[in-house]
């Protein structure tokens, strides 16, 4: 209620330099029914706030959601790495974010996508970023392709529309996808809830001890929860009737004190053990089989609390690769390579140059000394200390020389070509594995409805053949099975007709 004067309910509201602000409800006019005045400064701040309030959305991953949690080092691993959050009984805070990959901010939760699994360690040592999957693969390995990889699977520039003809001409020209692709057919394409899904890193990584050892290394975030999916009815089901189910679990899950956790563990490659290798252990698209290189628990990830604002905290929330630490390094994994420069020159462009010192990505290190300068919203500074380095007035410098300790040798020409070749690599090995000894037959029949029904969803003549040829190459019986659905299915459809639609009105009031 307010007097006819107007009061300020429950104390009023300011204006962005936080004076008190007149109205949030009546602009300033000439008379009643006059033209709004330009120096109703209140009403100009507040448009000219709302046509920005939106930063750009990402270009991947641009639907997700997220919480804050600890990391618990439980078991002893300083053989293998000396950074601080590895370290016995050491606790760190942290935060996820989970996502699809080609989705738009609107999209469902439950379309057949893969899942972003990015996490922020806020360690002692400065934030430590570890940006993967819930698949331990990728659709490639080389960066060069990824914007013409994302681009297959976003909108076509003509209509608008998504288009699955782009996909698989994409995916069929580029069969080093065929791993991630039947990891995205099967079953693990649609998650039950973000809960109950693993994550990975995917990458290979090196880790560094004290000593100065190196190894390669792979994450393994197994849920707790258990793995838990959903065929594709139940995921078309719930994508119309409640397109942010994943994120409304997450929220009410950790809202009613069930806090999800996952187990993390890592495989350790013995760092001489890459060059002869059976497979080449820098290609994204391959795992390391754990006969091989069995898990070592590390540790226990456990979300306990959600954020209070979520654009603040999950949407400005940046993640980057070239976020290390002492004790952990890249590898010549030419994906994890090209993203170490993509990502952060993606925050800046979305956020801003100075988006670290936002408080959901800043750090959490005491006495740091860093030598950005300047820059739009800069709020961190140095106050009159030299901008440069060297100097004469104390301000420390870094200046390392010599080899690197998490650097590995390499030498050759300048090329563009794949990976040196190892003993077993090829491109449909491994997804033959996945398929025929990993899956169970029902998984296999769900895999062939789910390709055959993505077929008939827009796959064209032209491209269709392709498409069979990559099945069969994965496995001749798979291939089959799935021609054989795709030209079941299309004796039983009618000719093609614009979409009916159910449920229409007719409006006669002639208004």
């Amino acid at each position: 209620m307010t007097d006819e004067r107007g009061a300020r309910p429950n104390g009023g509201s300011t204006t962005g330099t936080g004076a008190p602000a007149q109205s949030d409800r009546n602009s300033l006019t000439l008379g009643n029914n006059g033209p709004i005045l330009l120096h109703d400064t209140h009403f100009v701040e507040q448009m000219a706030h709302f046509n920005r309030e939106r930063v750009p959305e990402r270009n991947v991953h641009a639907k997700g959601t997220g919480a804050f949690g600890v990391f618990e080092t439980t078991e002893d691993v300083s053989r293998y790495t000396k950074a601080a959050l590895f370290q016995p009984g050491t606790t760190t805070d942290m935060l996820a974010r989970f996502s699809t990959v080609a989705g738009e901010q609107g999209s469902p939760d439950t379309w057949r996508d893969p899942r972003g699994f990015a996490l922020k360690f806020y360690t002692t040592e400065g934030n430590y970023d570890l940006v993967g999957n819930n698949t331990p693969v990728f659709f490639i390995r080389d960066t060069m392709k990824f914007p013409h990889f994302i681009r297959s699977q976003k909108r076509r520039g003509g209509t608008g529309l998504r288009d699955n003809d782009m996909q698989w001409d994409f995916w069929t020209h580029n069969p080093e996808s065929a791993h991630q692709v039947a990891y995205l057919m099967g079953d693990r394409g649609v998650p039950a809830t973000l809960r109950n899904m693993n994550g990975y890193g995917s990458h290979t990584f090196m880790w560094v001890n004290a000593a100065g050892e190196k190894f390669w290394i792979k994450y393994h975030f197994k849920t707790d929860q258990g793995v838990k999916n959903i065929t594709q009815e139940a995921a078309d089901e719930l994508a119309g009737q409640d397109s942010d189910f994943h994120r409304r679990d997450l929220h009410e899950a950790i809202e009613a004190g069930q806090f999800p956790s996952w187990t993390l563990h890592v495989q350790v490659m013995p760092y001489a053990d890459a060059k002869t290798y059976r497979f080449n252990p820098f290609d994204l698209t391959k795992v390391w089989p754990h006969s091989d290189y069995p898990l070592i628990k590390v540790g226990k990830m456990t979300l306990n609390k959600n954020p209070d604002n979520f654009f603040a905290q999950i949407e400005q929330a940046a993640f980057e690769p070239s976020a290390l630490v002492p004790g952990i390094g890249f590898s010549p994994d030419k994906m994890l390579l090209g993203r170490a420069f993509a990502y952060a020159d993606t925050h800046r462009h979305r956020i801003g140059t100075n988006y670290q010192q936002l408080p959901v990505n800043k750090h959490r290190v005491e006495g740091a000394n860093s030598y950005q300068f300047d820059g739009a919203m800069a709020f961190e500074h140095t106050g009159d200390q030299p901008v440069y380095a060297p100097n004469s007035y104390g301000r420390g410098y870094s200046d390392e020389l010599g080899p690197v300790e998490d650097g590995w040798e390499s030498d050759g020409e300048f090329v563009r070509n794949v990976y040196d070749l190892h003993a077993e690599d090829d491109d449909f090995g491994q997804p033959r594995t996945l398929i025929t000894e990993v899956f169970d037959d029902a998984m296999r029949e769900r895999l062939v409805n789910n390709v055959a029904g993505h077929i008939l969803g827009g796959v064209k003549d032209q491209t269709f053949p392709r498409v069979i040829e990559y099945w069969s190459s994965i496995d001749a019986e798979i291939g089959k099975r799935i021609e054989e659905a795709v030209h079941a299915a299309k004796a039983e459809i009618p000719a093609p007709s614009p979409t009916p639609i159910k449920g229409v009105i007719e409006d006669n009031t002639g208004v």
